[in-house]
C-alpha cells in the first residue's frame, strides 16, 4: 500500500511507500522545462554543424543568411573573443582543448561551427541552410585501435592521440605462472547515446549587468561557476534556474558549447535567446558514453578459485577528452568487483577519435568494471568445467570480512553478497531452470534456454564535495526545504519531505521542497555518482533535527517549562512536557505565530566519511531462437542493496529505469559510425531503443545492509540497474549457446550477431557429431 501525502505523518516513515508529490504537475502538463518558458522577445538559435567529421576549416560564408529577413544575427568562430574551454583533467595535453565554435578545424559530425540568431527556429534554420561552408575533408579516425596507431592526428600540435594514461592494483607483474587456469578475452563495451527524452536546452538574458541563464541540468551551481569562469564574472553577477529536467542520465552534467554561447547571442543581441535542438542533432551533439575495448586476463586453480586478474582498458573518447580518463579510471579501480581476488592489476589509455565526445552516462565507469569482472568470471567458470554459480560462491567476499579493503585501494563499507544472490537464485528457481536447460538441449528444441548472473557492486557518493539542506519554519506553520540537490526524475521532493516529515511530525503537504536556483539556493553541487539520498538527504536531515532541537527552546518557553523536559510528539506533531501528554502542548503553527518575525532556520552541509559501496545480485533468463538468433528476456529477478531503504516505491522506480537502460545496452543498443566518421544511428529509426513490450516484468527485492559512512545509513541506488543487468543478459545469452562451443559474444547481441556466431560453429559442430558416429 502507497500513503498519500495527508497520510504521511510519521508512523514510521523510512520503509514506506509513499506516492511522489512532484508527478501531479508532471502529468497535469503543468511542469517547467525551460521549453515551456515565457521569455517576452526571445530569439532562437539554431547551430551550423559540420556535416563531416575531419577537416579543416578554409572558409566560411555566411552572407546569405545575413540578409534573410528575421535574421538578427550570425556568429562564426572569427567573431568570438572568449577563451577554449580546458580539458577537465591536468594531465591531458593542452592542445587538446576545445573552442565554442569550430575555428580551424572540425572533429566530428555535429561539432557547431555557426551560430543563426532568429526571430524564429523555422527562419534560423531555413537561414542555415545558406550558409556556405568551404571544408577541406581530413582522413578521419574513428576507432580506439586507429587512434592508439597515430597515423591520423586529431590535435597535431599534441603529437599523439592518446589524452591521459594511468594504472592501479598491483605494481609488479602478477602471477599468472602459479595459475593452474589462465584465460585470457577482449570484451567490447560499445559506444551508447544516453537519450534523455528531453534534448539539450538552454536560454540566456541579461538584467543590466547580470546574466540569468536556465539550464536542463544536473546541478545549477556548477553551470553558474562554469558561466561565471568563461565570461569573467562574479558568481553573485550569474543566476543559474533549473526546474523541470526531462532527463539526463549524466549526460547534462555540464554545459555543452552551445549553452555556453547563449548569453555571448543574448548581450550582442540586446534580447533573451533560446535554443532547443532537435533529435537527430541531440545524437551527435549530447555526449556519448562506455565505448570501451577491454583486454583481460584471468587465472586460478582448478578448484574454483580465482587468483589472478588483469585488465587494460582502451578508452575512445571521442573528438575530444571530456570525462573519459576519468571514466576509464572508474573502472579500473572497481576491480575485482564483489570477489575476493588478491592479485589485480590495471592500465587505462584514453584516446581521442573523430566521433561525438564520450561523458559520464548512467554508472559512469562502474558497468563496465562489472561487465569486466563478470564476463571474465563466466570465461573462467567454462574454462575449469564448473557452473558458473559455484564459481561465484567460491570467491564471493563473505560478511564478516567488511569493511574490506580492495587490491585497488578502495575500502568497502558494509555487505552481504552470499544473501544477495542466495535470494536471487531461489527466487528465479535456478536449478529447477538448469534441468529445463538440459532437457531443451537433449531434445533438440531450437529455442535454448540460457541463464545468466551477476553480482556486481557500486562505489557511490564517490563525487567529491559536500551537499547543501536547510530548513525553514514559516510564518503559518509549514516548512521550507531547500535543497543544492537537483532532480531530474529521481524524486528528491517526495524523499526530503518524508526525512522532514519523519522527523517533525508534519503531513508532506505542509513541507514545500524547493531546489534549483541559485538566488534561493546559496551553494550546491550536482546530482551524480549516486550521491543525493547520503548526501543531501543526510544534510536535510541533520537540518531538522537542529530544527527540532531549536524548537524545543522555544516551545519550552511557550509552555513555561525547562527545555530539558520537552518532548516532541511525532505522532501528533506537538510538543509538550515530558510525561504529560495530555496537558499543554504547543504545534509547530503555533511557534510560528508566537514569533512571526523570528523565523526558526537551520542549515547543513554534509559531506560523510567516504564512499559507500552498494552492491546486487541479478539472474536474467532468456530464450535463443537457433534459427534466427533472436533473443527474448524472459525474466529478470534484481535483488539490491543500498543500505537504508527510504521509500520502496522510489527504489523500484528507480531500479525498473535502470534494468531497462541496462537490458538495453545488453540487447539493442548502439552508437555506430562508418570509416568516415558519418553517424549511421542519428535517430531512433536505426538507434533501437527498447518499448514496454520488449521487456519482461521485473523482479525487484532488497536486502538492506546500512554503510556506516552517514547517519541514514544510506546508499546509492540509481545506476545499479545500468551495472547488474549487462552482464546479466549477455551471459545469459552465451550461456544458452554455451553447449555449441560460444564462448563469448559482444554487446549487443542483436539477432544478426547470435545468428552469425551460431552459423561460425555449426560446420565444426556437425562434424564433431559425424565423427562420433561413425
Amino acid at each position: 500500500m502507497s500513503l498519500s501525502t495527508t497520510d504521511a505523518r510519521r508512523i514510521g516513515l523510512v520503509g514506506t511507500r509513499v506516492r511522489r508529490v512532484e508527478d501531479p504537475p508532471l502529468i497535469e502538463g503543468k511542469g517547467r522545462f525551460v521549453g515551456d518558458l515565457v521569455l517576452p522577445g526571445a530569439l532562437n538559435v539554431v547551430f551550423v554543424t559540420s556535416p563531416i567529421a575531419h577537416a579543416r576549416v578554409v572558409a566560411v560564408d555566411v552572407s546569405a543568411a545575413r540578409g534573410v529577413d528575421g535574421i538578427v544575427d550570425v556568429v562564426t568562430a572569427a567573431e568570438i573573443e572568449l577563451g577554449p574551454l580546458p580539458p577537465l583533467q591536468q594531465s591531458v595535453p593542452r592542445a587538446m582543448e576545445r573552442h565554442l565554435l569550430a575555428h580551424d578545424r572540425v572533429r566530428f559530425v555535429g561539432e557547431p561551427i555557426v551560430a543563426v540568431v532568429g526571430e524564429t527556429a523555422a527562419v534560423a534554420m531555413d537561414a542555415a541552410t545558406l550558409v556556405e561552408l568551404e571544408l577541406e575533408p581530413l582522413p578521419s579516425v574513428t576507432t580506439p585501435e586507429g587512434a592508439r596507431r597515430g597515423d591520423v592526428l586529431l590535435f597535431p600540435d599534441a603529437g599523439t592521440n592518446v589524452a591521459a594514461v594511468a594504472s592501479g592494483g598491483a605494481a609488479d607483474a602478477l602471477p599468472f605462472d602459479e595459475c593452474e587456469v589462465v584465460v585470457a578475452a577482449t570484451f567490447l563495451n560499445q559506444r551508447l547515446a544516453p537519450c534523455p527524452l528531453e534534448t539539450r536546452v538552454a536560454a540566456s538574458l541579461w538584467e543590466g549587468s547580470r546574466l540569468i541563464h536556465y539550464a536542463s541540468c544536473q546541478g545549477a551551481h556548477p553551470i553558474r561557476a562554469q558561466l561565471a569562469q568563461l565570461y569573467g564574472l562574479e558568481t553573485s553577477d550569474v543566476r543559474v534556474i533549473t526546474q523541470d529536467v526531462g532527463g539526463s542520465f549524466g549526460a547534462k552534467a555540464r554545459a555543452y558549447p552551445e549553452d555556453l554561447l547563449l548569453p555571448l547571442l543574448a548581450r550582442r543581441t540586446g534580447r533573451p535567446v533560446r535554443w532547443s535542438p532537435d533529435r537527430s542533432a541531440d545524437m551527435v551533439g549530447l555526449g556519448h558514453s562506455r565505448a570501451q575495448r577491454q583486454e583481460i586476463r584471468i587465472g586460478g586453480g582448478r578448484d574454483g578459485t580465482i587468483t589472478c586478474l588483469e585488465a587494460r582498458v582502451t578508452a575512445d573518447a571521442g573528438a575530444y577528452p571530456l570525462s573519459a580518463p576519468l571514466l576509464a579510471q572508474n573502472t579500473g579501480n572497481l576491480l575485482p568487483g564483489a570477489y575476493r581476488i588478491p592479485h589485480v592489476r590495471w592500465a587505462t589509455e584514453a584516446v581521442v577519435t573523430n566521433t561525438t565526445p564520450v561523458v559520464a552516462y548512467r554508472g559512469a565507469g562502474r558497468p563496465e568494471a562489472a561487465a569486466i569482472v563478470e564476463r571474465a568470471v563466466d570465461r573462467f567458470a567454462a574454462e575449469v568445467g564448473m557452473d558458473p554459480v559455484e564459481v561465484r560462491r567460491r570467491n564471493l567476499l563473505r560478511a564478516d570480512e567488511f569493511p574490506w579493503h580492495s587490491p585497488t585501494g578502495l575500502t568497502y563499507d558494509s555487505g552481504d553478497y552470499q544473501r544477495a544472490l542466495d535470494i536471487a537464485l531461489d527466487a528465479v528457481g535456478y536449478d529447477g531452470l538448469r534441468a529445463e536447460q538440459v532437457h531443451r538441449r537433449e531434445a533438440g528444441d531450437r529455442r535454448l534456454l540460457g541463464l545468466g548472473v551477476s553480482v556486481f557492486i557500486d562505489r557511490t557518493a564517490g563525487v567529491r564535495g559536500s551537499e547543501y539542506g536547510s530548513v525553514t519554519l514559516r510564518s503559518d506553520g509549514s516548512i521550507l526545504v531547500v535543497t543544492g540537490s537537483s532532480p531530474y526524475g529521481q524524486g528528491h521532493h517526495t524523499a526530503w519531505a518524508m526525512l522532514v516529515a519523519d522527523r517533525t511530525g508534519l503531513p508532506l503537504d505542509l513541507i514545500e521542497v524547493v531546489h534549483g536556483d541559485t538566488d534561493v539556493v546559496p551553494r550546491g553541487g550536482i546530482t551524480g555518482g549516486s550521491r543525493s539520498a547520503q548526501k543531501a538527504g543526510s544534510a536535510i536531515a541533520e537540518a531538522t533535527d537542529a530544527l527540532v532541537a531549536e524548537a524545543r527552546g522555544r516551545a519550552s518557553d511557550l509552555l513555561e517549562a525547562a527545555v530539558d523536559d520537552v518532548v516532541l510528539d511525532t505522532a501528533t506533531a506537538r510538543f509538550h512536557v515530558a510525561g504529560a501528554p495530555s496537558a499543554a502542548s504547543v504545534t509547530w503553527a503555533d511557534m510560528a505565530a508566537a514569533a512571526p518575525d523570528d523565523a526558526l532556520k537551520c542549515e547543513s552541509d554534509f559531506s560523510g566519511e567516504g564512499p559507500t559501496f552498494p552492491f546486487g545480485a541479478y539472474v536474467a533468463v532468456v530464450e535463443v531462437d537457433a534459427e534466427t538468433g533472436r533473443v527474448v528476456l524472459l525474466r529478470m529477478v534484481a535483488v539490491d542493496d543500498a543500505g537504508t531503504i527510504l521509500n520502496p516505491l522510489l527504489a523500484e522506480g528507480q531500479i525498473h529505469g535502470g534494468l531497462a537502460q541496462g537490458i538495453a545496452q545488453a540487447l539493442f543498443e548502439e552508437f555506430v559510425y562508418d570509416e568516415a566518421g558519418n553517424p549511421l544511428t542519428s535517430t531512433f529509426a536505426e538507434y533501437a531503443i527498447p518499448s514496454a513490450a520488449d521487456l519482461p516484468s521485473f523482479d525487484c527485492q532488497f536486502t538492506e545492509t546500512p554503510s556506516p559512512h552517514n547517519p541514514l545509513g544510506f546508499k546509492g541506488l540509481a545506476e545499479s540497474g545500468t551495472i547488474g543487468a549487462p552482464p546479466a543478459v549477455q551471459n545469459a545469452v552465451v550461456d544458452a549457446l554455451s553447449h555449441l562451443g560460444i564462448r563469448h559474444i559482444d554487446m549487443p547481441a542483436t539477432p544478426e550477431r547470435v545468428w552469425r556466431a551460431i552459423t561460425a560453429v555449426e560446420p565444426a559442430t556437425a562434424a564433431g557429431r559425424d565423427r562420433s558416429r561413425g
